[in-house]
């Protein structure tokens, strides 16, 4: 299997769910042309800000065959699925159905309850659901803030190199920077590196981190990519700018709950996602509208994600 290293934004979207709760996998053809359209090259579903933990295993199968029904006809948009972490057996299961359908690839990340003590344990796990699609690329999602799994990544590399022959790297969400970077020099940059952390973008981009996976992607594309374009021509002042821009709207998250507020930010741009489930709060009709006000006193006009939906949606 070749390794294809991927670039670009790669957006982490949200499942996009009813009013009553149920999933609105009839949104998703919209989602991906929408996110296509505004410079995106794929999409990590079932993560975090796609509520993975929240679905049933059910609709985590419907969620990924919605998105690779979507994404048939375009090769050039990677789109991998979160399999979870908890649960061994339903991550093959997962595995398997991801290839079945033609994804891109598979992610797997610590569990959260028991916890892989060694890193040598949570190789074996990763080595363990990788082996049933070794076609497919496999990446371990690094996120320890939610995990709990302090594991220093560079070590997960010298675990599996070798040993996982379809191991194609990690989504790194974290803020060790030196761990990052070793593990971008590992055997000559031998594995993908994906960065996770929208708000610190512009650090990763010095190191060398050419592909990123983000939440705030789906609604701020535009922003993303004149920082990308900014770096690439030398403009640093102008990419700080736009990073400081970036962490300005990712500031009003903590502001009004957290990552919920993320699809608050979708409905303003015409892409009503529905709410987040519990245990995630939203936030009540007062609190959005004074959360409108603050959005657009950041100029989000001027770097939003823009609408080309071709039906009505919700506002």
């Amino acid at each position: 299997m070749q390794n294809i290293k991927l670039q670009g934004l790669i957006a982490a979207p949200f499942t996009p769910f009813h009013q009553d709760g149920e999933l609105n996998l009839q949104l998703i053809p919209e989602y991906y042309s929408f996110l296509k359209k505004n410079g995106v090259t794929g999409a990590f579903i079932c993560g975090s800000t796609g509520e993975g933990v929240s679905l049933t295993l059910d609709e985590k199968m419907k969620v990924a065959a919605a998105w690779a029904d979507a994404c048939k006809s375009d090769s050039d948009f990677k789109v991998m699925t979160l399999l979870g972490g908890t649960c061994l057996a339903d991550c093959k299961v997962l595995a398997k159905h991801a290839s079945e359908i033609g994804l891109y690839g598979v992610s797997f990340t610590a569990p959260s309850y028991f916890k892989p003590a060694t890193v040598e344990v949570l190789a074996e796990m990763c080595a363990e659901i990788a082996t049933v699609v070794p076609d497919m690329p496999f990446y371990y999602y690094h996120i320890p803030v939610l995990t709990g799994a302090n594991h220093n990544m560079i070590d997960l590399l010298e675990a599996v190199d070798g040993k996982i022959p379809n191991f194609a790297g990690i989504k790194y969400t974290h803020e060790d920077f030196m761990d990052f970077l070793s593990c971008m020099s590992f055997k000559n940059n031998k594995y993908d590196m994906l960065w996770g952390r929208d708000e610190n973008m512009l650090s990763a981009l010095v190191l060398g981190a050419k592909g990123a996976v983000g939440s705030t992607f789906n609604y701020l594309a535009p922003l993303y990519n004149q920082l990308i374009e900014a770096f690439e021509q030398n403009e640093l002042k102008t990419a700080v700018a736009l990073q400081q821009k970036s962490i300005d709207f990712i500031r009003l998250l903590g502001k009004y709950g957290g990552i919920a507020t993320g699809k608050a930010y979708m409905k303003m741009i015409g892409l009503d996602c529905g709410e987040f489930r519990l245990p995630v709060k939203n936030m009540d009709a007062a609190a959005f509208e004074q959360f409108k006000t603050d959005v657009e006193n950041l100029d989000f006009q001027a770097f939003k994600s823009k609408a080309f939906l071709t039906t009505a949606v919700h506002r």
